[in-house]
């Protein structure tokens, strides 16, 4: 690895700054704030959410569009943003231009690592293969930016105190995305969670995700609050002061994830007088208000037109007058020395069930050494029926044991291959079935199609649940993505990323 000295290598970005852009300086947090790691200045996050979609094309990446992201980006820049939340990409494709736009205006990005296609069902919840390599190559394609304020590992998962065991498996997953950041990306980069505020179980979230080991507990909390409805509610009568309590003695920073009550319109956001004034600022870290474009919720800023141009809306105005004279006044960094302990974990009741013991580590390779060791596999029109493989899978299970696969986040008791794909699970009970039943006889690898013969390269899956998959520090396919491999603190890596941008001429 090349040493660069200081001083030539400041010398050297003074130069390059005079004929290029500054890089955005990564964001730090210490104790219950954010900072600019380089200013030492308090950041407070003045967003929007941005996930502009059709229902004609269905899920589109708007970060993978440079025309729109130039288009709208300038827009959120006249209205003094300084953060988006997008909340699904595709992380096969291409961000670099939008992200390089991004950071010519001055903004930072926070993004959602599930999408709906991979994602922990809160009636329903696994944590599998499919969904841990997804939110790897999405970390792996925005861990290059310094731009990349951070993570969010799950938005509203649980939602009320009838899906309280999902959040175990966010948990895990929270685990998983702070462990692979840390081995693979060129900083620290924060990963959070965003809350739907329910009444019953508020606590009980904000807590559960604040507790227990430093590597299962999140670096920020998100509260997705739409309490303050019109200009007649006030910072105590809305719900934000009791918020504010309730929050007061939390160890890490703590934002609006989204605000913005759409029941008297056109709003007029009185409540960003709060959040970035004297009534919040002293606890919170700012907001994203809900939403950039108008979709069939009404909750745009803007209309984007079929001729791919923007109109700004009433709300935009209103949002922007309101915005305008506020500018909330932090603390340095260094100066900084506000320090709470990490929250007790809530206790196990009828109202909140998750386990202590979190699912495992999803490994493609444990599955991948599960089915070599298969004679009767899921045939191809099974694995075609992808959301049909839930009632073939209950179909076997009730004619055989499915231990194997199964998971319970309330017991804690997860089956050895419990974290493989559907069509994985499939096979393996379908191979148990035809060997342990059948007795290996060819008619009982059928099952009417949706089973197949197949030569097995292993004799048995002896020791295929624990292999591991290799350690890896993944790819970059964003932004500079070159420096993936090497470790730098927030100061020198954002140093190096000036040094990069001036020699790509970015």
């Amino acid at each position: 690895m090349v040493r660069l000295s200081v001083f030539p290598t400041l010398a050297l970005a003074v130069a390059c700054s005079l004929g290029s852009a500054l890089a955005l300086n990564p964001i730090t947090i210490k104790g219950t704030n954010f900072f600019d790691s380089i200013s030492k200045n308090q950041f407070f996050i003045k967003g929007v959410a941005y996930q502009p979609r059709t229902l004609s094309t269905g899920f589109s990446d708007p970060l993978s569009k440079p025309a729109d992201c130039k288009r709208d980006f300038a827009l959120m820049k006249g209205l003094g943003l300084n953060t988006i939340r997008v909340y699904q990409v595709d992380p096969s494709l291409n961000h670099d231009e939008c992200m390089k736009t991004l950071e010519s205006s001055g903004i930072y990005l926070l993004l959602d690592l599930a999408i709906p296609k991979y994602s922990i069902v809160r009636n329903n919840p696994e944590y599998d293969t499919d969904i841990w390599n997804n939110v790897r190559q999405t970390i792996d394609a925005f861990k290059g930016y310094s731009n990349t304020l951070g993570f969010f590992v799950g938005n509203e998962v649980t939602n009320d105190n009838k899906t309280t065991v999902a959040s175990g498996y966010v948990k895990a997953l929270l685990r998983d995305s702070k462990k692979y950041i840390s081995s693979s990306a060129p900083r620290t980069i924060p990963v959070g969670y965003a809350n739907n505020d329910d009444p019953d179980i508020r606590l009980q979230i904000q807590a559960y995700f604040n507790c227990g080991k430093d590597e299962e507990r999140i670096d920020f909390f998100g509260i997705n609050l739409y309490e303050w409805c019109g200009a007649s509610a006030t910072y105590l009568t809305s719900g934000y002061a009791n918020r504010t309590k309730e929050i007061a003695s939390y160890s890490i920073p703590v934002f609006l994830s989204e605000f913005g009550c759409n029941l008297v319109t056109p709003r007029t956001f009185p409540e960003v007088k709060s959040i970035f004034g004297p009534d919040m600022t002293n606890n919170w870290s700012g907001g994203i208000v809900y939403e950039w474009s108008q979709e069939d919720n009404n909750y745009g800023l803007v209309q984007i037109k079929p001729d791919d141009t923007v109109a700004p809306l009433p709300d935009y105005n209103n949002l922007k007058t309101a915005l305008a004279p506020l500018q909330p006044k932090g603390v340095s960094m260094d100066s900084f020395t506000k320090q709470m302990p990490p929250s007790t974990c809530p206790a196990i009741t009828s109202s909140w069930e998750p386990s202590a013991t979190l699912p495992p580590t999803p490994s493609s390779s444990a599955c991948d050494c599960m089915m070599s060791s298969l004679s009767c596999v899921a045939s191809d029109q099974a694995v075609a029926t992808t959301e049909g493989l839930g009632t073939l899978l209950n179909t076997i299970c009730g004619m055989t044991s499915c231990d194997d696969i199964s998971s319970n986040g309330k017991t804690g008791v997860y089956g050895k291959y419990s974290f493989c794909s559907p069509s994985q699970k499939l096979s393996y009970m379908y191979n148990t079935y035809y060997t342990n039943i059948g007795k290996k006889a060819a008619a009982t690898c059928s099952f009417n199609g949706m089973a197949k013969l197949t030569a097995a390269s292993k004799s048995s899956d002896q020791g295929c649940s624990t292999v591991k998959d290799p350690s890896s520090t993944g790819s970059k396919t964003g932004g500079l993505s070159a420096g993936a491999t090497l470790k730098h603190d927030a100061a020198t890596f954002s140093l190096l990323v000036l040094l990069m941008a001036c020699v790509l001429g970015l």
